[in-house]
């Protein structure tokens, strides 16, 4: 059944998404002094450079203030090192290879970088500085998810922390080559891999592959929003339509596929919304939102098992009495369905 025509468009008045959370940094990459040899020494030895810990998708943040994610209106700031404290624990690691850090640029002259706890620890013998590092950060830091930490925290820091953590999730799953199967080893200050397969002058670099993935604000005529159930999900839990993007598509093709496949709904207009990093483990969410040509939803019974059309009434007392959980505060999709709904959530 398809909806009647309307004078006035849902999407008229949809603009871009104001905010979201892990696009918040102004911090320059200064890609241009990656490729520089020795970058990372000169980084190390230099005054004022700060330092961040990561461990794979977990940043540190000060003792105590891990309690504290989740909590309405608490602030979380990063943990930070000088660059001169690393020096000692680093320097068996300054030879062939970079060591386990990524430079993450600079703010305001000061430069940024991430030690990989789990890279640097990684085939350690027992007593090793570095292993040491990593046992006294573990006693005297809290470690938070990304996810986590990204609500409570500063624009710049959060920004520092998603390209942290997205590099740091990249090198701990590709250790080895995907062409020949070698070992890789970081280069380019962390942002690259270096094939070891291959005679010195003969190794081919590697970068990080991202997969883009649709995200998407499904509306009919009468402004009502479409949140389904995935059948992995707690039965209470609803968000809007997703999928990655198949080889060869474009983003506005897979936003109309994924939304037909999912629930059989056919896709007239569509607005882009914005776009945010989601390093889990390593995609790039693109936001719409779009006007659905008819309301008589056909789950695939597959994935997704539940979707319904929910008014604004309908959704905030949902909402209210705990009968629906939506996205949390890091997710693109909370943003566009508070942007719906017209009030934070």
């Amino acid at each position: 059944m398809s909806d009647p025509e309307t004078v006035f468009s849902p999407l008229a008045l949809t603009g871009p998404l104001p905010f979201l959370p892990l696009v918040q940094g102004d911090v320059d990459y200064d890609t241009a002094s990656r490729q520089q040899p020795g970058l990372l020494d000169r980084l190390l030895d230099q005054e004022g450079t700060g330092v961040i810990l990561v461990r794979g998708e977990k940043v540190a943040v000060p003792r105590g203030k891990g309690a504290l994610a989740g909590r309405t209106g608490a602030s979380i700031r990063l943990a930070t090192l000088p660059a001169a404290y690393l020096r000692g624990p680093l320097a068996g690691s300054t030879g062939q290879f970079e060591p386990p850090c990524y430079y993450l640029g600079t703010a305001d002259r000061q430069a940024w970088l991430a030690l990989d706890l789990d890279l640097a620890c990684a085939g350690r013998a027992v007593q090793d500085p570095l292993r040491d590092l990593a046992q006294a950060a573990d006693q005297r830091f809290d470690w938070l998810a990304l996810r986590e930490y990204a609500p409570h925290g500063r624009p710049r820091q959060v920004g520092l922390a998603t390209c942290a953590v997205a590099l740091s999730v990249w090198h701990g799953r590709q250790v080895f080559c995907p062409r020949c199967g070698a070992p890789v080893h970081p280069c380019q200050a962390g942002w690259a891999q270096i094939c070891q397969g291959r005679a010195s002058g003969d190794r081919h670099t590697l970068f990080p592959r991202i997969e883009p993935a649709v995200i998407m604000a499904v509306v009919d005529s009468r402004d009502r929003l479409l949140l389904q159930h995935n059948r992995q999900w707690a039965p209470d839990f609803r968000s809007v339509t997703a999928g990655f993007v198949e080889a060869g598509e474009n983003l506005e093709h897979a936003v109309r596929r994924e939304t037909l496949e999912e629930v059989g709904l056919n896709l007239g207009e569509m607005r882009y919304l914005g776009s945010q990093p989601w390093p889990f483990p390593s995609s790039l969410m693109v936001a719409f939102r779009a006007r659905s040509l008819n309301t008589d939803i056909r789950v695939d019974g597959q994935e997704t098992d539940d979707a319904n059309w929910f008014t604004r009434e309908e959704f905030g007392a949902a909402l209210a009495s705990d009968r629906l959980r939506i996205p949390q505060a890091a997710s693109v999709a909370r943003y566009m369905i508070a942007q719906w709904y017209g009030s934070e959530l």
